[in-house]
């Protein structure tokens, strides 16, 4: 077989070397088009699952490979003049040059032809090919010349970063962060060798500008990040490979393949710095594509098997990177963080680490994550112990610590909202009665009772439960009578009005199915006249009487729930519902003062919260279900929702319970594991107030991870996915 590689980086070299370890009479030439010796950066990092990998498959390669690491198992953050080490982490780190020469020469041991300074411009040129590998970077000429059938996406991340390298050989991998005048500025630092390290500095782009580093030589660009950083330099000099500011680039391909030709590593996809998998996502690339070799005879099974193999795995590193790549282009949201939170937050923020796995890695430093969290939550606040200082033991796991709001205490950060659906002109059913004491029973804080009407006409189905009228109120009274007496949990309660998605059958049935000829049915309100679904009726446009009606509908509906003994009350502006609809353009085409402009649009739903707020205890707490997102095309976006967090909590909401989509039946949602904890994260560290977070949370490992990095401050547990 006759094989053409364009460009001779790690992934394809290594590819080489298996191909010609697989059969020796392939005919393969790698063709680069820079010396042997030109690279871009300084250093390599391996997990221990990708050495396994490559032991595997080229036991000599690996065996001088490793031979040569530079190794450590702890990882350093520096913040706030403090560092938090965090140990039982492993890495492996090599030379980027030296891993390029290991591999060269395994290549000609082999009897690979490579090729230096030979630039590929058109593929036609090269000769005649079974088999040619564009391996040749994120700017891969091979891409660029079939990119109607690759279909590239590229997206440039907003901030600057330079690759620099210092003779000072750090002993951890090492995050820094330094403020001056100019803006904030964060390294990422790891030892190659056992006299250097790669050091990564980036910042905001505003800051780079500011800094004057837009204009700055290379040199120029060495002295000041020399400056900012020369305690953690320790009076080293950095040294530069071609160091020049930059983006990066988050590359995407709709197709890895075009015929006999085929892409593997940076010419097919990238994944963010911040996560360090380059060159293993390469190398991975090449052992999958080598391997599907030696089981197909022909290239197109081959790649088809390759494709397969590695797609889904290159878009979990990329999401995985994509989460990474958001947390340092937003760090200063963090800026009020205690260093040791800080430090949590910094070591979970790509998903792929949680609070278990930093406990099985490092027991000490999470046992005082969780002693500071534990003691934060006391009356007095007083700062808990840091990493470098006995760690509390016996603390509770940050899902059991109290939270305080208001005058309420729960027990617990756990929440769990059934659903219920079998009320009888309002009346919380029996079944509906039972899940919300079975839920306190299960251990839960917070129970909370989902879409409970103020009115006869804002159910959503004929089974809603009300507070509507004053016969509604034993029912809920006998539920926080009972949770009261056999458990600790508190009882909630968020007040809805359906607006255009009322008026459906049972959800057991299906969601939004308006209810049929015959069945007893009632008309719908909304800001503006569009029906939800086409077989949906059409709502009336509220007036301001309506608009007086229904608020006092709210109004009365929470003195019921006071009446009741409800615990916490929460007014609902989320998916799609009333409120939700005067919020968003998408359903608020209004042209009086309660639409327009996203101060008009906010004017309805804020006079709610404040006849709500009005009859409300001062001493109990008050949250706003809120839609961050409408996951649809000119709607609402976290921005958006931000500002109107900040208005609800200068009116007096106690907390934000975060939702998204369903505002339209034609949104795009965005779902998956934890799909709303980085749109909690924002509203709670952005506006200042704290958050209710569900969105398929499963397990109290995920609650731990999410309440610890100070992402949520409660978060709704989903027992019917298979919790534990």
């Amino acid at each position: 077989m006759r094989v053409t590689v364009v460009g001779g980086g790690p992934g394809g070299l290594y590819f080489a070397i298996l191909m010609k370890r697989a059969d020796p009479r392939h005919e393969i030439r790698v063709i680069e088009r820079n010396a042997p010796d030109a690279t871009f950066g300084w250093g390599v990092v391996f997990s221990e699952e990708t050495l396994g990998g490559l032991r595997d498959a080229d036991p000599l390669s690996y065996e001088e490979i490793t031979q040569t690491f530079a190794r450590w198992g702890a990882i350093d953050i520096h913040y706030r003049d403090r560092t938090i080490r965090s140990r039982g982490h492993v890495f492996s780190g090599i030379a980027r040059k030296r891993l390029l020469e290991i591999l060269q020469r395994r290549c000609r041991d082999l009897g690979v032809d490579l090729a230096f300074h030979e630039e590929v411009s058109e593929l036609e040129a090269l000769p005649q090919a079974d088999l040619v590998v564009g391996a040749d970077g994120v700017n891969s000429t091979v891409r660029r010349l079939h990119q109607e059938v690759f279909v590239p996406t590229m997206d440039v991340h907003s901030t600057k970063f330079a690759w620099f390298g210092t003779e000072r050989a750090f002993d951890a991998f090492t995050f820094s962060f330094r403020e001056n005048e100019h803006g904030l500025f964060q390294v990422h630092a790891y030892p190659f060798d056992a006299r250097s390290s790669t050091f990564i500095v980036e910042c905001p782009e505003e800051t780079w500008r500011r800094a004057g580093l837009d204009q700055a030589t290379e040199q120029e660009s060495m002295a000041y990040c020399e400056s900012l950083f020369a305690e953690e330099l320790s009076g080293r000099p950095l040294m530069s490979n071609r160091s020049v500011w930059m983006s990066f680039v988050t590359l995407r391909c709709e197709s890895w393949h075009r015929g006999k030709v085929v892409l593997l590593g940076d010419a097919a996809h990238t994944a963010h710095f911040t996560i360090g998998s380059g060159t293993k996502l390469a190398m991975d690339d090449a052992v999958s594509l080598a391997a599907a070799f030696s089981r197909h005879a022909q290239p197109r099974a081959a790649i088809a098997e390759y494709e397969l193999d590695r797609q889904p795995v290159v878009e979990r590193f990329q999401e995985a990177a994509r989460e990474s790549a958001t947390y340092f282009e937003s760090v200063r949201r963090y800026a009020d963080f205690e260093p040791i939170q800080f430090a949590f937050n910094l070591l979970t923020r790509s998903g792929r680490i949680t609070h278990l796995e930093l406990e099985r890695r490092d027991a000490r430093f999470v046992a005082s994550v969780d002693g500071w969290f534990a003691m934060r939550a006391t009356e007095r606040g007083e700062p808990g112990p840091t990493a470098e200082s006995a760690p509390n033991v016996a603390a509770p796991a940050p899902y059991l610590v109290p939270l305080r709001l208001r005058e309420a205490e729960i027990a617990n950060r756990v929440v769990l909202s059934p659903v219920h659906d079998d009320a009888l002109e309002g009346t919380l059913g029996g079944a509906g009665a039972r899940s919300l004491l079975d839920a306190a029973a299960a251990g839960a804080g917070l129970v909370r009772a989902d879409a409970v009407a103020v009115s006869a006409h804002a159910r959503i189905t004929v089974g809603s439960a009300g507070l509507y009228q004053d016969d509604h109120v034993r029912a809920w009274a006998d539920v926080v009578e009972g949770m009261h007496r056999t458990s600790a949990a508190l009882l909630g309660v968020c007040l809805t009005h359906s607006g255009r998605r009322g008026a459906t059958g049972p959800r057991a049935e299906g969601v939004d199915l308006p209810l049929g000829e015959g069945d007893e049915t009632w008309p719908l309100l909304a800001p503006s006249a569009i029906p939800y679904t086409r077989r949906a009726q059409s709502p009336h446009p509220m007036t301001a009487e309506k608009m007086r009606d229904v608020a006092e509908d709210f109004r009365a509906s929470a003195e019921r729930a006071l009446e009741a003994g409800v615990d916490v009350l929460e007014v609902d502006m989320g998916q799609g519902y009333l409120l939700a609809s005067f919020l968003s353009p998408l359903t608020n085409l209004r042209e009086d003062d309660y639409g327009g402009s996203p101060e008009g649009r906010m004017r309805y739903p804020l006079e709610v919260f404040d006849a709500v707020r009005q009859a409300w205890p001062a001493e109990r707490p008050l949250l706003v279900r809120l839609n961050v997102t409408d996951w649809a095309s000119g709607g609402l976006e976290v921005d958006d929702a931000l500002e109107v967090t900040r208005v609800l909590r200068d009116h007096g909401c106690d907390a934000v319970n975060v939702a998204a989509g369903q505002t339209v039946a034609n949104d795009r949602p965005l779902y998956g594991r934890m799909f709303l904890v980085g749109h909690s994260d924002r509203i709670r560290n952005e506006a200042g107030i704290p958050t209710l977070v569900g969105g398929s949370l499963t397990t109290r490992d995920e609650v731990n991870t999410v309440l610890a990095a100070g992402r949520a401050d409660m978060c709704v547990l989903d027992i019917r996915r298979n919790a534990r």
